[in-house]
């Protein structure tokens, strides 16, 4: 483990290709990233970044990961939308940039990459606020969607609101708790939207500070009983950072359960 776990959040890793817009707001964007190689085509993997959905951290903290993901082979799009502290962003303006970027990248991608994107839906690969975001999406847009690696996501609004995640950030992305606004939890809360009809791993650290890995337990164990096709990989001596950095104990799992959620053609 890196001496310092937050430092993937400042490496330095090589520049994406291409940025193409979704929308006509300057966040509604998204990086776009060659695969390496010359292997079989694959499916995008849209990168959907943490921060707790606010306006100070931004797609770049997951340069290294996306890098890492593309020196494997896939195509990669690094999403940014509109996020909490700035006009548009939190409710619902947050919701409406991820599911229409979503929906919008795998053609984008197929344009700028010929033949390298598969045929086939992205794989949304979220980490912390993004994992909760890539959840949602597979959950209100399931079509959209081939499958969710979720990294220590913030599967259960509500529980994130009673704790105080990160000092009001639930109640920064809704408006307020789940009695002032209960419609906006029933439309986004991971945990009141299962089961999930699309495969999804969920990778969580025993450690994480950020992100209790007793949510994601709880999660997965309700999704589960539900009927979803979901699973929890636990990882031990593994706290929040280390899912994203490529340099870190848990980067070999976390790429086998990406893989895991597809198959080459």
């Amino acid at each position: 483990m890196p001496a310092d776990p937050r430092a993937v959040l400042t490496r330095p890793a090589p520049a994406p290709q291409l940025t193409v817009a979704y929308g006509d707001h300057p966040d509604q964007v998204a990086d776009l990233r060659w695969p390496a190689g010359s292997g079989p085509a694959r499916p995008l993997v849209v990168v959907l970044h943490g921060g707790f959905w606010r306006v100070e951290y931004d797609r770049r903290h997951t340069d290294p990961l996306a890098a890492a993901l593309a020196a494997d082979g896939y195509p990669v799009a690094q999403l940014e939308y509109r996020r909490t502290g700035q006009p548009g962003g939190g409710w619902p303006g947050t919701f409406t940039d991820v599911l229409s970027g979503v929906a919008a990248l795998p053609v984008l991608a197929a344009e700028a990459l010929p033949g390298r994107v598969g045929a086939v839906a992205p794989i949304l690969v979220g980490h912390s606020a993004g994992g909760h975001l890539a959840l949602y999406v597979a959950a209100t847009a399931a079509a959209t969607v081939g499958g969710v690696l979720a990294l220590a996501p913030v599967a259960d609004l509500a529980e994130a609101y009673r704790r105080d995640l990160d000092s009001g950030a639930v109640a920064a992305l809704l408006g307020g708790g789940p009695i002032e606004v209960p419609d906006r939890y029933a439309a986004t809360d991971p945990r009141l939207l299962v089961p999930t009809r699309t495969r999804t791993v969920v990778l969580h650290g025993s450690e994480d500070l950020q992100v209790p890995v007793e949510m994601s337990r709880e999660f997965v164990a309700e999704a589960t009983a539900a009927g979803s096709d979901i699973s929890l990989l636990e990882l031990p001596r593994c706290e929040h950072f280390g899912l994203i950095d490529p340099e870190s104990a848990a980067w070999p799992q976390a790429l086998d359960s990406l893989r895991s959620l597809h198959v080459d053609h």
